[in-house]
């Protein structure tokens, strides 16, 4: 696939021959649980508002997102979800050498070659399970001369997540612009590990979210970010087209963010799930399962009689799809990554694994 992100189920349904709802989507990293009840109920009751345009300054969609994230609604810059959200604050911010922590989301670096910008990359190592020794990255803060850090907390594809307190080290000897990415920290305890807490006390702060993972719904688009108050701010405030969000996320957005029961059930269910995903893949031989705080799961195939390209084609002819992982940095055929679903599938998807593996 042109853009190396999730499966394009569109082209796999084609290519399978099969229903594009037959496909268990292991790749996608999508909330398994459904839409907000009371998001779905409040679009049903806002249907005719197509026929108008929306509130330009959206003021309750920001007044849900700030109490939601526990911020102030003049910090909060809206956007067609997160990616989007990472293009603009790279255009606003400019940086002519970014330290980029990888392997991470390609659109980084797509967008920092976009404006000409030097990449350094700090690498997560295998040999440490993917997680930082923080003093590394603040010595080569000292030896280089960067104007931006761009950090995914949780790290996609490593689910390795920074502490704040760590972050906050990092600030201390860099105090220029760090862009935090952090479409995932909502499958953490993100009141104890989100960036946002520093924004108000930090400057060059920028935390980017999205809707799309943890309230499953990619279809609308809607992104946001939280800024510290400063040039950055400013400038992001100036890019938005006048009505960049459609009435049909604001609406949504307004409600999702307020239905505490069913972000609650969220958290309880995928806690369940991740255990029994993870367990799972534990318990098969010649896998080693990497440690992650967030919905998915990095695999290392360490049988080198197939890779995960085989074990890809071998569960997509059983309507499963996974996430090969060679097109990440420093990850090759060997790594695979799969997200957490419903039961149903996990349980289907450990099965299938297993055939697999007892062909060798």
């Amino acid at each position: 696939m042109k853009n190396n992100h999730g499966a394009n189920l569109q082209q796999l349904s084609q290519n399978l021959g099969i229903n594009q709802k037959e496909i268990i989507d292991f790749s996608s990293n999508i909330n398994p649980f459904g839409l907000s009840p009371k998001a779905i109920e409040k679009l049903k009751e806002n249907f005719m508002l197509a026929s108008i345009y929306p509130d330009s300054d959206y003021k309750d969609l920001k007044k849900s997102i700030s109490t939601y994230c526990k911020c102030n609604t003049d910090n909060i810059i809206l956007g067609s979800g997160a990616t989007e959200l990472i293009s603009s604050s790279i255009k606003v911010i400019n940086p002519k050498h970014t330290l980029l922590l990888s392997p991470a989301y390609s659109e980084y670096e797509n967008e920092l070659n976009k404006i000409g910008c030097k990449i350094t990359k700090f690498f997560y190592k295998k040999e440490n399970s993917f997680k930082i020794k923080i003093d590394d990255i603040l010595t080569l803060i000292k030896e280089k001369n960067f104007d931006m850090i761009i950090i995914c907390n949780p790290n996609n594809p490593t689910g390795t997540l920074i502490s704040l307190e760590d972050i906050q080290k990092i600030y201390s000897y860099f105090k220029k612009p760090i862009m935090i990415d952090e479409t995932y920290i909502e499958f953490t305890d993100s009141s104890k590990t989100s960036a946002i807490n520093l924004v108000q006390t930090l400057q060059n702060i920028i935390v980017i979210r999205g809707t799309s993972k943890f309230f499953s719904t990619p279809g609308i688009r809607l992104g946001y970010s939280v800024v510290s108050d400063g040039e950055i701010l400013n400038s992001m405030k100036t890019i938005p087209n006048l009505w960049n969000i459609n009435i049909f996320a604001s609406i949504m957005g307004e409600a999702m963010f307020q239905d505490t029961d069913f972000i609650d059930s969220c958290h309880k269910q995928f806690k369940e799930n991740f255990n029994l995903l993870s367990n799972g893949l534990k318990d098969i031989e010649n896998l080693k399962v990497y440690p992650s705080n967030s919905n998915f799961i990095l695999c290392e195939i360490l049988n080198i009689k197939y890779n995960a390209n085989d074990l890809y084609d071998f569960l997509a002819q059983k309507n499963i799809i996974i996430r090969k992982a060679e097109s990440f940095d420093c990850l090759n055929s060997q790594f695979f990554r799969v997200c957490v679903l419903t039961k149903e599938n996990i349980n289907t998807l450990l099965k299938e694994i297993k055939n697999f593996t007892k062909k060798f």
